[in-house]
């Protein structure tokens, strides 16, 4: 258990940092990054054979979902919104390992039965506790309280949505009948086992963009 868990640290301190040299290195490395993310993810769900009405379905919603990516990237030729997300993914990650490891109790549901309530809770504990050292970052411009409001809403929607993308993805695995979507990655499996939450957070995010909504 101990080993796993540094291997798993290790690989999360590893990925954040290439997504952080990705991002800050410009538009070309940025652009060939998310094409070998995408043909990864799509490698490994037509990997898993789920023979059923959701396969074509899922390679469409990969497609979509980082077209989203790389919108939010470009948007207003800057990348505070993708970052912004992924912020949010990473800690409702690691909020939801930590509380399940240490609380446990109740298991969540019968889909992914590592899963608990207290997991869920630290998922949304620590979203928020990152929101709050975000937006004290130089390019947060606005303080006013309906502002913070809203964002603290797009937190909690967003860290729902990434729990809801990990839970989907534990479903077809079971379907499957396999543990990880690949290898890829020690201590998290395949790169769909990592990026389940933010496969689904970023297009839910691009779409509350779209419809007016925005803070940064």
């Amino acid at each position: 258990m101990k080993i796993e868990f540094l291997k798993r640290i290790l690989s999360s301190i590893i990925l954040v940092l290439i997504i952080l040299f990705v991002i800050f290195k410009g538009s070309i490395i940025f652009n060939l990054f998310l094409i070998i993310c995408l043909s990864i993810t799509l490698y490994e769900w037509h990997s898993m054979r789920i023979k059923n009405n959701y396969y074509f379905f899922g390679i469409i919603f990969c497609f979509f979902s980082f077209y989203s990516i790389y919108s939010l990237y470009y948007l207003d030729y800057n990348y505070i919104n993708f970052l912004f997300v992924l912020i949010i993914c990473i800690s409702t990650d690691i909020g939801g390992y930590i509380f399940g490891k240490i609380f446990k109790g109740p298991k969540l549901t019968s889909i992914s039965p590592n899963k608990t309530y207290s997991g869920a809770i630290g998922g949304f504990v620590f979203s928020i506790i990152s929101a709050i050292i975000f937006i004290q970052l130089p390019f947060f411009f606005s303080n006013k309280p309906e502002i913070l409001y809203i964002l603290y809403i797009m937190v909690i929607s967003i860290s729902f949505v990434s729990q809801i993308g990990d839970l989907t993805i534990s479903y077809f695995k079971r379907l499957s009948k396999i543990k990880d979507t690949g290898k890829i990655i020690p201590g998290h499996g395949g790169l769909l086992d990592r990026a389940d939450g933010m496969i689904f957070a970023y297009p839910f995010y691009y779409i509350i963009l779209l419809m007016g909504f925005k803070v940064f």
